[in-house]
């Protein structure tokens, strides 16, 4: 990989290192603003919920521009919008008596933003290379950046809400703005997708439809796969920062770091997975097949005990399966999609992504209320669902003699990989 393009990587990665810390610095937070707003752990858990509705609605539409408008012409402005929503928030929250709204309204302006900033990155990571290795070994750079925010975000929500407890709200633009310089100056788009020429919107659509259409059964699955996976994982992660302070006094910048934990796993596997799947697509499957089965086996026995280090150290497995999973589905449908879809076919699968994060803490809030152990049923449950979905709908073709058959025989060019 060109030492030039490490650097455009390194810029590249801010952006979903600040969208995560925009979204999981809230987590240990949650509890303190439900405390300061006097309203009810449904409500606080919208905070969360309602950044990533509108992103869902949106995400879509930020693909479908970045493939006809260009990456960059997408994410900086996005970046702006995120900053934005920022400022309202912070503003709110140290101005008003009664500012839950108008933080939701904030929130969402986050989500605008979000939602064509950290999904346009992954087609612009297959757009500057050429080897799938080197995009493989980027995605897993991208998903690790991703998987730091996460494992930092509890930490500095935390250490910032010390002080004050809207302070992470206010941080949110400076993270922004970083970022929004790095890409400005740093990231160089390859000059043939500057220069391409963009077929109408009815050909467009035509060619897409055509390519989700012969796609279909391991695109759904991927799609699938990566919205349970959120859901599980930010689920699990509103479970425990409420459990830490209600039943084990766990607050504060403490939370943060156990709260990391699990996450610091998920990081460093997602690094390892990134780093050695290279072009194979067979190993890409068993990698996710399974990580999310250690995710659901794990998950499952932290009901047969109460104790704090015990679950501790199962979500610390969790993490590691889930860590495995990400970078392989990231890899599998960017390099199983020609460029000129790329964008519009990644971000549908951004946007279940999002669909997962949107639905875990309001869903995980309801739950609680019952029996605890309902949670890790429901999050071994759906794990394994997902784990069926990688082994039977993900078929990778035969890597032993494919070179020569595929140049005697037409494959599919939208998906020359899977099949």
């Amino acid at each position: 990989m060109e030492s030039k393009k490490k650097l455009d990587l390194i810029s590249l990665a801010s952006i979903p290192l600040v969208m995560t810390l925009g979204n999981s610095m809230l987590i240990p937070v949650l509890p303190s603003i439900e405390k300061k707003l006097h309203i009810s752990s449904f409500q606080v858990s919208m905070i969360i919920t309602v950044y990533s509705i509108v992103a869902i609605i949106l995400i879509p539409i930020a693909g479908y521009l970045s493939d006809r408008l260009g990456r960059k012409k997408v994410i900086i402005p996005s970046l702006i919008i995120a900053g934005i929503g920022g400022l309202v928030t912070g503003w709110a929250s140290w101005k008003m008596n009664d500012p839950y709204y108008i933080i939701l309204i904030g929130r969402l302006l986050q989500g605008i933003g979000s939602a064509g900033a950290a999904p346009v990155v992954l087609p612009l990571v297959g757009d500057m290379f050429e080897d799938e290795k080197d995009v493989s070994s980027g995605l897993g750079l991208i998903e690790t950046s991703n998987t730091f925010g996460k494992v930092m975000s509890p930490i500095v929500g935390a250490a910032l809400a010390t002080f004050i407890w809207h302070l992470p709200f206010w941080f949110i633009p400076i993270f922004c703005l970083i970022s929004i310089g790095l890409v400005f100056f740093l990231v160089k788009v390859p000059k043939k997708e500057e220069e391409k020429t963009q077929p109408a919107f009815k050909e467009f659509f035509r060619s897409f439809k055509k390519t989700f259409k012969s796609n279909a059964k391991w695109l759904m699955a991927i799609f699938a796969i990566g919205g349970i996976i959120m859901f599980v994982l930010f689920g699990v992660l509103f479970y425990l920062s409420t459990t830490l302070e209600e039943e084990y006094g766990i607050n504060g910048i403490k939370k943060g770091f156990v709260l990391a934990i699990p996450l610091l796993a998920l990081s460093i596997s997602s690094y390892i997975a990134g780093k050695k799947i290279g072009q194979s697509k067979t190993l890409m499957k068993w990698l996710t097949f399974g990580g999310i089965m250690l995710l659901a086996v794990s998950i499952l026995c932290v009901t047969f005990t109460d104790g704090l280090y015990f679950l501790l150290g199962i979500l610390f497995v969790s993490g590691i399966g889930i860590g495995s999973a990400l970078p392989c589905l990231d890899a599998l449908i960017t390099e199983g999609i020609e460029k000129e879809e790329r964008g519009t076919m990644t971000s549908l699968y951004s946007s279940m992504r999002f669909v997962g994060v949107a639905l875990g803490p309001p869903v995980y809030a309801i739950i609680m209320k019952s029996d605890h152990s309902i949670v890790f049923y429901t999050s071994a449950g759906v794990s394994l669902l997902a784990a069926i979905l990688a082994f039977f709908a993900i078929k990778p073709e035969k890597e032993k003699g494919e070179k020569g058959k595929k140049e005697e025989a037409p494959t599919n060019p939208l998906n020359p990989a899977l099949h």
